[in-house]
């Protein structure tokens, strides 16, 4: 057994909404300290974003911020008053990496640009994350996780062919930014510790997106070839393949190609591989033919439940897999086995249940998850550490510093 990956390793998290907090987030679930700075008064601006238990709005049961900020220490400090940006300089003194996903300029106006936090911690790695980056003609312009989506993502791949494009739910981009900027925060760490010297990380969500390599960056290789633009998907049945419902649901099982005899023997009727119309890859392209397939296959799927035709499917040698919803993933019992989940308590919010960490690392002993912390709940900790007195605290809390 050997300490976790991130133990002794210290992050001066500045960031607020999304993509910074699931930067700082990941390094804390592996093992980082991370102080979290926060607003007096306000905080961060995800603790206004729900769900809420009971679906009753409060700053501290917010479930996006309770979620994207587990395994850290939180902190008030007014950046904007030079007592607050010496704190954070103090701070940085201490840190091996900060993150902060402020506009470009924000951070140099308040004194705390890289060159000053360079000057003061030569070995420091400090991730940026900003909108376009913190150059270029788009620098300064705002944007969402619905417009990088569209600038740089693959939306118009995405959607049906004969409606507008669409974007995928939920906050994917920010999230995958975030992730990014974890990523590339280690790696700098990497050399700051064999270098002795720190660097600059500049993610641009912007960029993120473009380079996705999911989706946009395969369209990008083909059209620097051919010059094809990518298009939304015609929605068309396919024989044997695609969503269908099923007893309790829908399941998405592939039966095409080689696999069309397979299919075929699992729903009891192996006749169908040898169809006049269904024998081969030309019939089966026949929009036709899909239907003609369903009239065995559906019946046969409304018996079964997902996890039963799953089953049988991949039994069957085809790929499988049932369309889940939220509470369908929560009753897993593939996830239960592996331990997946998480029960943390939170002082106001009480005891929730949170998705575990996106990898295991066997042989490391990763510390218990903390929840997020209440606004300003380790600010004196903090503080003390940095030798101000109790005396001095209470001044900067007068004041509205902390």
């Amino acid at each position: 057994m050997f300490d976790n990956a991130l133990a002794g390793v210290r992050v001066l998290d500045l960031t607020h909404h999304v993509a910074g907090p699931q930067c700082t987030k990941l390094l804390g679930d592996y093992g980082a300290d991370v102080i979290k700075v926060e607003r007096p008064g306000a905080g961060d601006s995800a603790r206004a974003m729900g769900p809420y238990p009971g679906d009753e709005p409060h700053p501290e049961k917010s479930g996006m911020f309770l979620h994207l900020n587990t395994s850290k220490r939180g902190i008030t400090l007014d950046l904007k008053d030079p007592a607050g940006a010496q704190i954070a300089k103090d701070l940085a003194a201490t840190a091996d990496i900060v993150v902060e996903n402020f506009r470009p300029g924000v951070m140099d106006r308040l004194g705390l640009g890289y060159d000053e936090l360079e000057a003061i911690n030569p070995a420091v790695v400090v991730a940026s994350i900003s909108n376009f980056g913190q150059t270029g003609p788009y620098r300064d312009l705002k944007s969402s996780d619905l417009v990088a989506y569209a600038m740089g993502g693959p939306m118009n791949i995405t959607g049906h062919a004969d409606r507008e494009p669409l974007k995928l739910a939920g906050n994917i981009v920010a999230m995958h930014s975030g992730s990014v900027a974890a990523y590339a925060s280690t790696l700098a760490l990497f050399d700051a510790e064999d270098s002795g010297e720190g660097q600059h990380i500049d993610v641009s969500v912007y960029e993120t997106q473009a380079g996705f390599r999911d989706r946009r960056v395969v369209w990008l290789t083909a059209h620097s070839y051919t010059g094809y633009l990518g298009s939304r998907p015609d929605p068309a049945v396919r024989v044997a393949s695609g969503t269908r419902p099923c007893a309790d649901g829908y399941v998405n099982i592939l039966g095409f190609g080689p696999r069309f005899r397979n299919i075929c023997e699992m729903i009891g009727h192996p006749e169908l591989a040898d169809h006049p119309v269904l024998s081969n890859p030309a019939g089966r392209s026949d929009p036709e033919a899909a239907y003609l397939f369903d009239e065995y296959y559906i019946p046969w799927l409304m018996e079964h439940t997902m996890l039963e035709a799953v089953t049988v499917a991949q039994e069957h040698h085809l790929l499988a897999g049932p369309i889940n919803n939220v509470e369908d993933i929560f009753h897993d019992p593939h996830f239960a086995e592996r331990g997946f989940w998480d029960p943390i308590e939170h002082p106001r919010a009480g005891e929730l249940t949170y998705p575990g960490r996106p990898f295991k690392m066997y042989g490391a002993e990763l510390p218990h998850r903390s929840p997020a912390p209440l606004l300003g709940q380790h600010t004196d900790e903090v503080l003390s550490e940095l030798g101000r007195s109790a005396e001095d605290i209470a001044e900067l809390r007068e004041r509205g510093i902390v």
